[in-house]
């Protein structure tokens, strides 16, 4: 399988029937795949990109045991020569490099705490990740690609800067900013200027097309985990890399469902491949709550997801979306609904953004738009880039 396009599915899936109320917002921090499209293909990342050889280390015993190492340019064989030799290690490390002020959240994959790095007083947010088979320890392979994130650096990504491996646990610590879009929206009048919204989804396209380059995917993009400098009014995507080291676990730690309202339609259908896309097809469902202020398909299940997705997009069928019947969750018995016009759906949305939002929002992934040419829509020809 050619890991720079696909993406194996190999989280747990919520179960169709359930029908869990839809889940609240969690503070975080603030912190807290389909076939590849032939059309628009990924740019291959460049030489010593995060990707560039990824699954060529062995695997090794030392992998298993805990380190902490701060120098972002450190390899992955760095940091396994720099393993501690217990937990007790470990421990001290980060008493005293990191001073706990407050737990802040409890989200998808463990609790955070707003912390303050004690010899810069740099406020940081330290996030503990809950393992789901925690008597079995760190898999070498989490390990590998959480340390490869480490190396993703860009003006819209929430950075990654230090990560501290326990036997049971990793401990991430990243750049600290307290607020997200969920709370942003609900809070702030600013989105009902289509200048706001387009700043923002201009900054979340940057930096989900940076990431694709490096082939990085998210799939769980939603406004939560999208946070914003209120000094600069700048956003930065958390938690990117995050599902394929850990999987998407289909409750939090907390026990919340995890939401479904931004998952595509090709994982919700049992994709076991699937590719950069899917990050699009969110994009589009946060583009429009951030036009409408309000969810755009608010399921609360599986099955209620995909027919309110169908209600408005149409049901698919071998001749709009190929393939789609042989998807294991596919069934041959969906209601057929037609498609329905989007200026009904986004009325205050003008008709390049229409446009915009029509490529995100495409049932079958080979014709969703991708970052690059999202950025270079005519939607943002007035958009004054910083």
């Amino acid at each position: 399988m050619n890991r720079v396009y696909e993406e194996r599915a190999t989280t747990p899936q919520a179960q169709p029937n359930s029908s869990p109320s839809p889940p609240p917002h969690t503070h975080t921090h603030a912190h807290h795949s389909s076939p590849h499209n032939p059309s628009t293909p990924t740019p291959p990342p460049p030489p010593g990109s995060p990707r560039d050889g990824a699954g060529e280390h062995p695997s090794t015993s030392a992998m298993t045991m805990p380190f902490a190492v701060s120098d972002p340019s450190a390899s992955v064989e760095e940091m396994v020569a720099a393993a501690a030799a217990d937990d007790e290690c470990v421990c001290v490390w980060l008493e005293e490099q990191y001073e706990k002020v407050e737990k802040i959240g409890e989200g998808t994959y463990g609790v955070v705490y707003k912390g303050k790095h004690r010899h810069t007083n740099e406020t940081i947010a330290l996030k503990k990740i809950r393992l789901e088979q925690e008597d079995e320890g760190v898999p070498s392979t989490a390990i590998r690609e959480i340390s490869l994130l480490k190396e993703m650096q860009h003006r819209n990504i929430v950075r990654l800067q230090d990560v501290v491996h326990k036997e049971k646990c990793i401990y991430l610590v990243f750049e600290y900013l307290d607020l997200d879009l969920k709370k942003h929206m609900d809070s702030s009048p600013d989105f009902k200027n289509h200048r706001i919204v387009k700043s923002f989804l201009y900054q979340i396209l940057r930096g989900i097309a940076y990431c694709h380059s490096h082939r990085v995917l998210h799939r769980d993009l939603k406004p939560q985990n999208l946070l914003i400098d209120r000094r600069t009014n700048s956003l930065k995507l958390a938690d990117f890399g995050l599902a394929r080291a850990f999987g998407i676990p289909v409750r939090t730690f907390t026990h919340e469902v995890v939401t479904l309202w931004y998952r595509a339609p090709e994982i919700l259908l049992g994709a076991r491949h699937y590719s950069t896309p899917v990050d699009m097809w969110s994009v589009g469902c946060i583009f429009a709550e951030m036009v409408n202020q309000k969810p755009l398909f608010p399921g609360d299940s599986e099955i209620d997801e995909l027919f309110k997705i169908f209600s408005i997009m149409g049901t698919p069928n071998e001749e709009t979306w190929p393939g789609v019947a042989s998807l294991p969750d596919y069934i041959s018995t969906f209601p057929k609904w037609p498609s329905v016009d989007l200026a009904t759906v986004a009325p205050t949305l003008d008709s390049s953004g229409l446009d915009l939002l029509s490529k995100m929002l495409r049932l079958d992934p080979s014709k969703r738009i991708n970052a690059r040419a999202a950025l270079e829509h005519e939607y943002f020809k007035d958009l004054e880039v910083a």
